[in-house]
């Protein structure tokens, strides 16, 4: 049976799940840089990083997961020339093996943020 993580610890949308779980695995929604009360972050590429990380955090927190338990991680960003920024930041929040990934540039994603970042875990 589906379940629904749920966390106040990370911003929620209307219509939307945090994340589901199915026997064990889990998909995050796509995260942007908002703090958990909804507003925009601003900042540098880096400090956007930091928010949509942590945002993931605490999800899969709800969820009793951590990065650890992370196997694949799908990336949006607005600009490949920041690519660099985010990396060295995503590279923080991982040790090695680190879960498979793929960036895409995107022309917009919503609310005029600039990074969003979904995962997919298992128990």
């Amino acid at each position: 049976m589906k379940k629904e993580i749920k966390t106040t610890d990370a911003p929620a949308a209307p219509n939307i799940s945090q994340a589901t779980e199915i026997d064990g695995l889990v998909m995050t929604a796509g995260q942007i840089h908002c703090t958990p009360d909804g507003k925009l972050a601003s900042g540098t590429m880096k400090e956007k990083t930091k928010q949509v990380l942590d945002n993931l955090k605490a999800v899969l927190a709800a969820a009793g997961l951590d990065f650890n338990d992370v196997l694949k991680v799908t990336v949006y960003v607005t600009s490949m020339s920041e690519y660099g920024d985010f990396n060295e930041v995503y590279a923080t929040y991982f040790i090695a093996p680190f879960p498979a990934r793929e960036v895409v540039c995107v022309k917009e994603l919503p609310l005029g943020a600039s990074v969003e970042v979904s995962m997919v875990a298992k128990k």
